[in-house]
């Protein structure tokens, strides 16, 4: 072989080890899933973590395709708008796989809906089209279009968002990124090309069908990435007595719309209420709600899609010891919720106007509102329980009829947190419309930063509205607070006068037309302790019930004779006291046993 082949052949080698060397992400990028990774759950987002911060490009596609037969799959393309007047936060655009037939909206019937049907410019509901200049993601199944965006960028960290559902079990993918997509400062990123450059395989199967737990961890350990995903895999249901399902959701940061619809008797636990935040840059701006009929006016009606967290036409809900944010402006409620015999249990929730949106009825308890003006929006019932409210302008706006109550507030806690002073509540004409029978009733409160009028703008006939204080209290000093000044509207109910309308009031079955009941749930587990013969030692846990429940601690499975509250104390230690202990909590609706703690003594 002579010389100049030689050579040429060289060339061509190192052709090709450059071809296949580009094709590959940098090794100094870290990719979730992992590159020839399996056991991936199907509803997994693409992540890049990039040595320094990477840019979001304008043109460019990311494109998933089976392995099998290189069947396209999925594309994301940068070159098409998220949404109109993007919401928030750093992110691009998507667009379908390929050109599909759009499959006409029917919302009554309970279609569901898929992304394998969506196409730009698929109504959301029965709202006009939206421009074929916005790409759309369907979430939930009966939603036709949410605007969204298909990656987000935070400091070095780039999230690709699959379109929902697309991916399956029992599959092998792989991930090509075009250069335009992303890039970094030192231009050693040129994108993912090929069929070998980043793969990953799907689990064989989801979990069993008759599963009554289920775990979502962001690190792809439980059953599902995503808490849509859990929310996905649980069948839809209108029958109360369908069994209950619990979503526990391990600690992390879940930057996802989460939407539902017509679920039944499903419990969403966090694993740690400050360290479980589900968030989204969503509001009225980038999912605008149906432009010719009423958001939430009356069931059917297509719901608001401006909330980062929504639940629609969903009964025996409850939301339990984790956070929810909607870091933007404008109207967009961090948590949405419509339906019946909903409880929301030491959740931490902020948005902007309209924070919170409840249509039906729902109990709160040792929740934390954070809200910029009309923080909490709805038509009730509604009953909050000991819960702690913040809002830079006035709470509430009040919408319920006289079909049922509105919003009552027992042992709560009201902070401003502008500057200057704000209003409970009010219930002005709008559009042309009042609401007469507007209901808002605080008994036992604290008020911080509520002017002296205390209750804002009133429409219409206020003959019927109910906006009624019991024994306020001033956050500063403990004080009754002057209500000298109050709105001759409002009313100020006292004793023995009113005491059966107090009694009414504070009573949650009374406002809500039934009785709250939870199962114990632990919000934190008691944690392992050790001490030195002759010292204490305690140990503790921390359960939400309704209503509250027992205690039995045990050690090494034996009862422990009086050792029935949530804090076990035990005094002078011996090496015989040193074991596994746990602490069982019931009450009427069930029970639940903590985490073994061990106690060691030196």
């Amino acid at each position: 072989m002579n010389n100049h082949r030689l050579r040429h052949m060289a060339v061509l080698l190192m052709l090709t080890a450059a071809s296949a060397s580009a094709q590959r992400a940098p090794a100094a990028i870290a990719l979730f899933p992992a590159d020839k990774s399996v056991v991936v759950n199907p509803d997994t987002h693409l992540i890049l973590n990039f040595p320094s911060a990477p840019t979001l490009g304008k043109t460019g596609q990311s494109r998933i395709y089976d392995a099998a037969d290189n069947k396209l799959v999925d594309t994301l393309d940068m070159a098409i708008p998220a949404g109109p007047a993007a919401a928030g936060g750093r992110g691009g655009a998507a667009a379908p796989a390929a050109p599909m037939t759009p499959v006409p909206y029917e919302y009554v019937l309970g279609r569901r809906a898929t992304n394998a049907n969506t196409i730009p410019g698929t109504p959301s509901g029965v709202a006009v089209a939206t421009p074929a200049t916005s790409q759309l993601t369907i979430i939930g199944g009966f939603t036709d279009a949410f605007h969204f965006y298909p990656v987000i960028i935070h400091d070095n960290t780039a999230t690709i968002y699959p379109h929902n559902n697309l991916l399956t079990y029992n599959k092998t993918y792989y991930v090509q990124i075009d250069s335009g997509v992303l890039s970094i400062g030192d231009g050693s990123f040129m994108g993912i090309a090929g069929n070998g450059g980043w793969t990953f395989a799907t689990k064989r199967a989801p979990p069993a069908a008759d599963s009554t737990r289920l775990v979502v961890s962001g690190d792809g350990s439980g059953d599902f990435n995503t808490v849509q995903g859990a929310l996905d895999f649980i069948p839809d249901s209108d029958n109360i007595a369908a069994r209950r399902v619990t979503i526990f959701i391990r600690n992390g940061t879940y930057e996802e719309i989460v939407y539902f619809r017509n679920k039944t008797n499903v419990t969403l636990l966090g694993e740690d209420r400050e360290k479980v935040l589900v968030t989204y840059p969503n509001n009225e701006v980038f999912n605008p709600h149906p432009s010719n009929v009423g958001t939430n006016e009356v069931p059917g009606t297509f719901p608001s899609r401006r909330a980062s967290f929504m639940g629609d036409n969903s009964r025996g809900i409850q939301l339990v010891n984790f956070s929810i944010r909607n870091p933007t402006n404008g109207q967009a409620e961090g948590l949405l919720l419509m339906g019946s015999q909903n409880i929301v249990s030491n959740v931490n929730i902020a948005g902007s106007g309209d924070a919170l949106q409840l249509n039906g009825s729902t109990y709160l308890t040792e929740c934390l509102l954070e809200g910029a003006g009309d923080s909490i929006l709805g038509r009730g019932p509604e009953f909050f329980d000991r819960c702690e409210l913040h809002s830079r302008g006035v709470y509430m706006w009040i919408r319920n009829t006289d079909a049922n109550h509105g919003n009552v507030f027992l042992n709560s806690k009201f902070r401003t947190t502008g500057n200057g002073m704000t209003e409970i509540a009010r219930a002005p004409t709008n559009n042309g419309k009042n609401y007469p029978y507007a209901e808002a009733v605080l008994i036992n409160c604290v008020l911080g930063g509520i002017s002296p009028v205390g209750w804002g703008a009133m429409g219409g006939d206020t003959t019927n509205m109910h906006y009624w204080e019991y024994n306020s209290m001033n956050a500063s000093d403990g004080k009754p607070v002057d209500v000298s000044q109050r709105k001759p509207e409002s009313r100020q109910l006292t004793m023995p006068k009113d005491a059966e309308i107090i009694a009414n009031y504070s009573n949650p079955s009374y406002v809500l037309g039934w009785t709250p009941t939870m199962a114990p749930l632990v919000l934190t587990q008691p944690a392992g302790v050790t001490a030195s013969a002759g010292q204490s030692a305690t140990l503790s846990v921390k359960v939400t019930a309704i209503p509250a429940p027992g205690f039995q601690w045990s050690r090494n499975g034996t009862i422990i004779t009086g050792a029935t509250s949530a804090t076990l104390n035990l005094n002078n230690v011996r090496a015989g006291d040193a074991g596994s202990y746990t602490v069982t909590a019931t009450n009427s609706s069930g029970r639940v046993t903590s985490n073994p703690a061990m106690l060691t003594v030196r």
